[in-house]
């Protein structure tokens, strides 16, 4: 796989699994689509601000798992993002 398609392939995992985040949230905890995105967005970069937590013993179990999955995700692509900025600015 040539590695623009690597690069793109992690963005789409990183939208899918942001997605994945915002309607779990939206549908089991009841949280708004802008709350929901929020939560998911914060949780994945570790910010945690605390503001919004799963109250549901599903949102719990969910969040235990989309926290070890989810930031293994972000950080392959913020990994990739880097090593890709770098590469051009070495060809150029």
């Amino acid at each position: 796989m040539e590695d623009n398609d690597k690069f793109n392939l992690l963005i789409s995992t990183v939208i899918i699994t942001l997605l994945g985040g915002t309607l779990f949230y939206n549908i089991v905890e009841g949280w708004t689509v802008l709350d929901s995105i929020y939560f998911s967005v914060i949780t994945l970069t570790t910010v945690g601000y605390g503001d919004l937590y799963p109250i549901t013993e599903a949102g719990k179990i969910f969040t235990t798992f989309y926290v070890l999955i989810g930031i293994g995700i972000i950080f392959a692509f913020i990994r990739a993002a880097t090593a890709r900025r770098i590469h051009r600015k070495s060809t150029n």
